[in-house]
């Protein structure tokens, strides 16, 4: 096929050989099939904020941080600087949020390059090597819907863990590939500790897969997954060997909302402190490199 125009800066700079065809066409971006040596990948081409149909709510943008200050002045203000710089951010959001993710083992493609606006990720493939339907496109029996229901409660809290909520998680955003679910679609995910929305994106994501599974197998429509799993997490209590119930009883106790929001911060400290250790080891590399 002819190449993208988007795409020819990767073939000119030898970090794709060829692309092979268009995968799919989303409200953020498109994304085609791509040859780099022996493997095949694929090529995530953002799409201009123009030409998006999913905006950059403020409800998913709370909490995240840009470095550079001139930068920051600039997206408040609005000025053309500003709006570019906030487009960058908004789709290095997915990559950092997708190289956070499979670092903490959750089960994500396998990122491999951002570059020019297009993020090089690994091809979710199916049993006979085909691009792996989204979950939307695939019919369970009852038991088979338990067991991915259960495994995808599982990388919530996975998620959660490593301080990310998915934000838009659903039946349309999940691959089934031959080795189970693979969840995709990251750019609007969100600062767990950072954001005052991430409760509420959190439930609603396990809500909505509830509200699927629940097609095939009914009782999963009475789970509260959502609420027991962001009890735990807000109380510190959150492992990724916690036994869930998928039960949930309101506390009538009085909430001790000091004590919340210390947690909270001292989360956001380690997290921020753990961001810098890796910048200052990245940095570190960098000058024995030269």
């Amino acid at each position: 096929m002819k190449t993208p125009q988007r795409l020819e800066p990767l073939l000119e700079d030898g970090l794709i050989d060829d692309v092979v065809r268009q995968l799919m066409s989303g409200k953020e971006a498109t994304v085609y099939v791509v040859r780099c040596g022996d493997d095949v990948r694929c090529a995530k081409v953002y799409k201009e904020a123009n030409k998006r149909s999913f905006r950059q709510s403020v409800d998913y943008t709370e909490g995240r941080k840009v470095k550079n200050s001139r930068q920051s002045r600039a997206m408040a203000k609005g000025s053309k600087f500003g709006r570019e710089s906030q487009e960058a951010a908004w789709q290095s959001a997915e990559v950092d949020a997708l190289y956070r993710l499979a670092n903490a083992g959750v089960r994500v493609p396998e990122p491999y390059n951002f570059y020019e606006g297009v993020l090089l990720m690994e091809l979710v493939t199916d049993a006979n090597g085909n691009a792996a339907p989204r979950l939307n496109d695939v019919t369970f029996s009852a038991e088979d819907a338990r067991i991915h229901h259960a495994t995808l409660i599982k990388e919530v809290v996975r998620m959660l863990c490593a301080g990310i909520v998915h934000g838009d998680l659903s039946e349309f955003n999940i691959l089934m590939s031959a080795d189970g679910p693979v969840i995709i679609d990251l750019p609007q995910a969100v600062d767990a500790a950072g954001n005052n929305n991430a409760s509420e994106m959190l439930e609603r994501d396990v809500r909505n897969l509830s509200d699927y599974f629940g097609r095939f197998a009914p009782e999963l429509l009475t789970t509260q997954y959502g609420k027991e799993i962001w009890a735990l997490y807000a109380h510190g209590d959150l492992t990724l060997e916690t036994p869930l119930t998928g039960r949930f009883r309101q506390s009538t106790k009085a909430v001790d909302l000091k004590s919340v929001m210390r947690e909270i911060e001292d989360t956001k400290k380690a997290e921020e402190a753990r961001l810098l250790r890796i910048a200052e080891a990245k940095a570190e590399d960098a000058v024995r490199a030269q």
